[in-house]
């Protein structure tokens, strides 16, 4: 999940210069943020994640797309017809010219990590992409996308899949520039009801698993793992699990057994603590921390299919000396549990 941010002080240093799309922009910033939680948590992570936002692809779609302070992501003209959505499914992007800078974030990352971590690419998955790009921004009761896709199916549709498309290019250029793993945030996924998600999501979601590797193999590199993280979606593991994905990542609303039952050992689980443990001090943490791992079976056979992590991303008012402790509990109980 997110490593670098607004909870570290040398982020918020950079952040006083410059905004957060510039970071974004800027191959040496964003190569510098994503270093910082390397170097203060030295020895205690085993991957790192590349700075950027999984909506730069709207922007290389061609919509405005804002990061405002204590806002977010703002949207000024949103998609809120059949028309526009159409206009956009049907246009062609050139993911190398319009995300370039992203690219060359890897590559300078790649190089500057010199073999201490993999790093790890991401992208937004489509029925999340679209649900911001459609409500303008973060939503309580995705009001906007909702009415769009009871009223517009077969533009929805359309929209999502190119949508998918700029996805798997975007995902396969990051894989040339160096990145190691990708990840896919649906960050919206439990927003949708069972049904509504066996149409808006998980057929994309397919898609970009099934014509990923391909498209690598095309472009001669190597096919790397694959994570999906489904936000919500507790009751689509199964299907996740089948879903083409390496990794299955898990929000804390899982209960680590059964979810280790319910994939039935076909991929590696990811997850799953609540971020806002990081809140209830030492103590609270290291008991979470017990609790979770051994939950889901890190001392058996099992061990080798799971990935220790936050349920979703680091909030802003975490103590990064709490971080630090969360980072040595899980070093300290992965020592003591047998092989």
């Amino acid at each position: 999940m997110r490593q670098a941010g607004r909870y570290l002080p040398e982020y918020n240093e950079v952040k006083k210069l410059h905004d957060f799309f510039t970071v974004c922009r800027t191959p040496e910033l964003a190569c510098e943020v994503t270093m910082q939680p390397i170097r203060r948590y030295s020895g205690l992570l085993d991957a790192s994640i590349i700075f950027s936002d999984i909506l730069v692809v709207p922007q290389a779609m061609g919509l405005e797309v804002q990061m405002l302070d204590k806002q977010g992501p703002h949207f000024p003209d949103p998609i809120r017809t059949a028309e526009k959505a159409m206009e956009l499914a049907n246009k062609e992007v050139d993911v190398k010219k319009e995300l370039g800078y992203v690219y060359e974030a890897i590559t300078l990352t790649r190089h500057t990590l010199a073999g201490q971590v993999p790093l790890i690419g991401f992208a937004g998955a489509p029925w999340t992409l679209l649900a911001y790009m459609v409500e303008g921004g973060g939503s309580r009761i995705f009001r906007f996308v909702k009415t769009f896709i009871y009223q517009n199916k077969k533009e929805a549709l359309a929209l999502l899949d190119r949508i998918t498309t700029v996805c798997i290019d975007y995902l396969a250029q990051q894989v040339v520039a160096g990145a190691q793993l990708l990840q896919i945030f649906d960050s919206w996924a439990g927003e949708l009801s069972q049904a509504d998600f066996a149409v808006y999501s998980l057929p994309f979601l397919k898609r970009i698993s099934q014509e990923l590797p391909k498209k690598l193999e095309a472009l001669g590199v190597e096919v790397v793992p694959l994570t999906v993280f489904a936000k919500g979606a507790w009751w689509a593991l199964e299907e996740l699990a089948e879903s083409g994905y390496s990794v299955v990542g898990l929000d804390w609303t899982h209960d680590p057994q059964q979810a280790r039952r319910r994939v039935a050992g076909k991929v590696t689980v990811q997850g799953n603590l609540d971020p806002n443990v990081l809140y209830g001090g030492k103590e609270v943490i290291t008991k979470y921390v017990k609790d979770m791992m051994e939950s889901f079976g890190a001392g058996d056979e099992g061990r080798k299919k799971y990935i220790v992590n936050l349920g979703h991303g680091i909030t802003q008012w975490v103590d990064p000396e709490d971080m630090k402790h969360f980072l040595e509990e899980v070093h300290r109980f992965g020592k003591q549990m047998p092989e």
